[in-house]
């Protein structure tokens, strides 16, 4: 698999869509701090990480809100395997009037571009959160 973190953001997308509880999607560290970040904002429930080794697995368990629809509207991949994108503090503007934000990966970890703006830090940008 050439991009893990698009694959897993496809399998949010696809277990929001067919209206699952929960998703599992295979360990990995950055994996983890996107989905923390997630978390944070109440767009999902809550992670588990079950497993040993190899097998370690994480178990995301998913939001909706009293209707039944999705609180993550869409989650779009960015900087990709084949094209990377890196933009500076300066350059982030508000994504859908404030209501949708970006992931970035810093020099200082894995946040948000309001977070990364006050801390004045650039960095890739990871995916969008609409």
């Amino acid at each position: 698999m050439t991009d893990p973190l698009g694959d897993m953001l496809a399998r949010i997308k696809n277990a929001l869509a067919a209206k699952k509880n929960k998703v599992e999607i295979p360990y990995s560290k950055l994996k983890i701090a996107v989905l923390k970040i997630l978390k944070d904002h109440n767009l999902i429930e809550d992670i588990k990480v079950s497993g040993e080794g190899i097998k370690k697995k994480i178990i995301v368990y998913l939001k909706y809100d009293e209707n039944g629809t999705p609180l993550i509207e869409d989650l779009i991949r960015v900087s990709k395997p084949g094209r990377r994108v890196y933009m500076g503090y300066r350059d982030f503007k508000k994504l859908r009037s404030g209501f949708g934000f970006r992931i970035v990966s810093t020099s200082r970890g894995i946040m948000t571009d309001v977070e990364a703006r006050k801390r004045k830090l650039g960095g890739e940008i990871i995916c969008e959160v609409r």
